[in-house]
């Protein structure tokens, strides 16, 4: 007998079924999906495979459980052939294509197809929204996730090593963010608007420079192509880079670099005003900046694409060098801020890193789940690796099943990973997407896994959120940060379940 499934949490629904199966045969197996196969919402499953397994083991009538890396029990029915599968009563009159897909082939070896559901329905997804988490839980999930793909102490900090080797650039519009922080003074007298008095003014370095000075500080060699002018910020914001060891190129392509201002009473932003103009490169200014990328990426490890819809990414400069770029180039990446710049420019990159939100205004999708997105996303712009970042959420990362183009499951199911939030103290979000692209793109030019990237650029996007403003972060606070993370050094006391009874496909 087989049974296969989720089994996210094992309710009185599940233990009947269970129990039905094993009345029915001599001897139960029991199946269960991978959490990188789930997609039932970003941050599901809510217990980890491990646990999963464990709960189902420690059941009496279950005599053997394994963990598959497939979202469905195809492969594993190829190789036990049950005399009988079980199946929910749910799925007798489905039109589910994965369960008609297993159904052919137990009928096919000549296996037979039982239904039944027990007596008591509930549902895993309606427990795991009305449970509380708590944070030891959540602590537990996380050092399971990290032994899974291990990720230590030692293979991160290792990793930080190997950034220093690495030549990255980064592509984009330079971006002036002043932050004017204010006093609420009440009501204006003249009309019922908001009165303030301004005390401070700060000026941050933003758009694509801030990603390029991440890369900087966390220490690789950076090269910066960006658009610029004549005026005074450029000249500064040039000069400010080149002393933080930034190589820079800035076109002249504009009158003057682009401001956006925030007024704050004390960290709450209250409004926004753009001083922007969208001046895409000339005929000129776009083939110089093509054939100074083109020289970058004879020595480039990685490059990385900042769109925020000002003028420096035009289609046209992408057409002249993502071929070139793709063939010199180990690592591409890629990420858009703001309604200009447009996701589905980005083809056969190898990491895009954008916010839900953006995902689903490049795909005019608001209404599917999130793993609908994510692969329409991928098949559109056939990139390799997607990161969503959720703000307060967290990430979650979505990889295929094979890296081959050629290869059928290039295109099939995505496998995803819920990463939480590592954000302790959230002060301002401005630029944490910026600094989660930057870090997970020099892990992964660093040679790490999709897993390793993402853990590493949500660990800088924490340390960004502390902040008010754009600041880089080293690779001095990284590894500090990264040597105070219980989940990097130990796994949690849990019951041991035999290594024969939870095998892995």
């Amino acid at each position: 007998m087989q049974c296969h499934g989720c089994f996210d949490i094992v309710h009185p629904g599940h233990v009947r079924y269970l129990e039905f199966a094993r009345q029915q045969g001599d001897l139960l197996i029991v199946s269960l999906t991978g959490d990188a196969n789930i997609s039932k919402g970003d941050q599901r499953p809510y217990i980890p495979q491990e646990l999963r397994a464990e709960n189902l083991a420690a059941l009496m009538f279950v005599d053997y459980v394994l963990v598959t890396d497939t979202p469905t029990a195809i492969e594993v029915l190829e190789q036990i052939k049950p005399d009988m599968y079980v199946k929910g009563r749910e799925y007798e009159h489905a039109n589910d294509a994965g369960f008609l897909s297993e159904k052919g082939v137990v009928e096919g070896y000549g296996g037979r197809i039982i239904f039944s559901s027990g007596e008591v329905v509930f549902s895993s997804t309606a427990l795991a929204q009305h449970s509380a988490v708590s944070d030891e839980f959540e602590a537990q999930r996380l050092c399971l996730m990290c032994n899974r793909y291990n990720l230590t102490r030692d293979t991160m900090e290792a990793s930080l090593k190997r950034f220093r080797d690495l030549h990255v650039v980064v592509v984009g519009d330079t971006v002036i963010d002043r932050y004017v922080l204010c006093d609420a003074m009440g009501i204006a007298h003249e009309s019922p608007m908001i009165s303030l008095a301004q005390r401070d003014e700060r000026t941050f370095i933003g758009g694509a420079a801030i990603v390029a000075r991440h890369v900087a500080a966390l220490g690789a060699h950076t090269f910066l192509l960006t658009s610029g002018g004549e005026d005074d910020y450029s000249h500064e914001v040039t000069g400010q880079l080149k002393a933080e060891g930034i190589h820079v190129n800035m076109i002249k392509s504009r009158p003057s670099l682009v401001e956006k201002t925030r007024f704050l009473v004390d960290e709450d932003k209250l409004f926004k005003v753009d001083k922007a103009q969208a001046l895409p490169l000339d005929s000129v200014a776009e083939r110089r900046a093509a054939l100074i990328l083109e020289q970058q990426s004879k020595v480039a490890d990685a490059v990385i694409f900042c769109d925020f819809g000002y003028g420096m990414i035009t289609g046209g400069l992408l057409n002249r060098v993502l071929p070139t770029l793709r063939q010199n180039v180990n690592i591409l990446a890629a990420d858009v801020s703001g309604g200009r710049a447009n996701l589905l420019n980005f083809e056969h990159v190898d990491l895009l890193c954008p916010t839900e939100r953006e995902v689903r205004s490049a795909l005019n999708d608001y209404e599917s789940g999130l793993s609908n997105v994510a692969w329409q996303l991928l098949q559109n712009t056939q990139a390799r690796h997607l990161i969503v970042t959720l703000e307060k959420r967290g990430m979650v990362i979505f990889e295929r099943q094979s890296q081959n183009r050629t290869d059928k499951a290039w295109s099939g199911r995505l496998r995803s990973e819920h990463l939480p939030s590592f954000a302790t103290r959230t002060v301002d979000r401005l630029g944490c997407g910026d600094a989660a692209l930057a870090a997970g793109t020099l892990s992964l030019a660093a040679g790490d896994s999709l897993m390793q990237a993402a853990y590493t650029g949500n660990a800088t996007a924490a340390l960004e959120i502390a902040q008010l403003g754009n600041h880089p972060i080293s690779s001095i606070q990284l590894s500090k940060w990264i040597r105070s993370r219980g989940e990097l050094v130990s796994t949690f006391a849990r019951k041991e379940v035999p290594k024969d009874a939870v095998p892995t496909l």
